[in-house]
């Protein structure tokens, strides 16, 4: 029996992987089963989680979250009393418990340190969190060497790549293409691209995702992200990461290698494909598959991603050629402009611009350790957007 943990497992990819365990034991009883669970505040749904679910230790955002899922969990299963962990180091215990595999689906740099905890402890990790990569990326690949921690995508577009590149030699890879939907506003005018509301970020043409990843998708900063997450993960410099906009979103992503030839991984946009394939790599289930219906879904087309209308492309690109602290720089100034822009203090096309002026005043160190890039993103996320916020 595997043992996942899942830290993120109120949110989006978190409820989808409980449904992949829920259909892999359907396909093959007890072949997984669920150590640890954590969420940040959403308490209720995670006692009913763990109530199903039965985790040895759940992890919640602070002391008040603890006291109310004790209480919780009584009602719902009395006699049943998992370890309750809370608070930034509650997360952290909770990562580096007992398990096989840990599902990192938490939003934001909180999620840099779980995973390295886990990784020092030699626990693979299924990495839906970015910003782990994004920021810090070059320590946490480090690390996973030392302790022979498998990294394993969970992204769409990484698991495409990381299931392409199977059986290919890395000296026969020339480039890997991620593919991205273009978002909902792919055909607006930068006059357009003013006046956009929130609904409308929100509205998604193929995929169904949190409101940060939804709107990130919007302004391409998603897909910046994943170019600077794929470099990491794959040991290529940036400018071998390309982007194609996509908008059937049914390739996922694509490996080009020095031949000539292309190798591109297809299937329906749901996330449950790349989670059951890192919970169970390197076998493939059949449970819960989804089949996708070529016929259905042509044609498919492709276009040059506008880097003039969404800017948050083009400065991932060069946060990731600078390197250093300049990728934690860029990620939590984002991180302030999407928050800042869900509250309806600045506009949807001020997001890029809060970016770029925080990368201007940033200066960056070359060479950081783990509190130089937490203490980048804590003090960018402090002043990020003040200067545009609406008064």
């Amino acid at each position: 029996m595997k043992k996942v943990g899942i830290i993120g497992s109120t949110g989006s990819i978190g409820t989808q992987a409980l449904q992949v365990i829920r259909e892999l034991n359907g396909e093959e009883p007890e072949s997984f089963s669920v150590s640890v669970l954590a969420c940040g505040g959403n308490v209720g749904l995670l006692a009913k989680q763990a109530a199903e679910f039965l985790p040895e230790a759940v992890s919640v955002g602070d002391k008040n979250g603890a006291e109310q899922f004790r209480e919780l969990i009584g009602e719902l299963r009395p006699g049943y009393k998992p370890e309750v962990f809370y608070g930034a180091q509650g997360l952290k215990k909770a990562a580096a418990f007992d398990q096989d595999i840990l599902l990192n689906s938490v939003v934001g740099m909180v999620g840099i340190e779980p995973t390295l905890a886990a990784v020092k402890k030699g626990t693979d990790i299924a990495l839906a969190n970015k910003e782990t990569l994004v920021a810090a990326g070059d320590i946490v690949m480090r690390e996973a060497k030392k302790s022979g921690s498998r990294i394993l995508p969970v992204d769409s577009e990484h698991s495409a790549v990381f299931q392409c590149l199977e059986g290919l030699r890395s000296e026969d890879v020339e480039s890997v293409i991620l593919t991205c939907s273009g978002g909902p506003f792919r055909t607006y005018s930068k006059e357009r691209l003013e006046e956009v509301t929130l609904e409308q970020a929100l509205n998604h043409p193929t995929w169904k995702m949190g409101g940060k990843i939804t709107v990130d998708c919007a302004t391409l900063m998603n897909k910046g992200l994943e170019v600077i997450e794929a470099s990491r993960l794959f040991g290529l410099p940036v400018d071998r990461v390309e982007v194609a906009v996509h908008p059937q979103s049914i390739i996922h992503s694509m490996v080009r290698t020095r031949d000539g030839a292309v190798f591109a991984q297809m299937g329906v946009p749901s996330m449950k494909l790349p989670i059951r394939y890192a919970f169970a790599h390197p076998v493939r289930h059949a449970a819960g598959a989804e089949r996708l219906d070529l016929f259905a879904n042509s044609p498919l087309t492709f276009e040059k991603p506008d880097t003039d209308r969404f800017p948050c492309l083009a400065l991932a690109y060069e946060a990731g050629r600078t390197g250093g602290t300049m990728p934690a720089c860029m990620n939590a100034a984002n991180e302030k402009a999407v928050s800042l822009f869900f509250r309806g203090a600045v506009r949807f096309a001020d997001i890029p611009k809060i970016v770029e002026r925080a990368m201007e005043a940033h200066v960056t160190v070359r060479n950081p350790g783990i509190r130089d890039i937490l203490a980048t993103g804590k003090e960018t996320y402090r002043t990020a957007g003040e200067d545009l916020l609406r008064r």
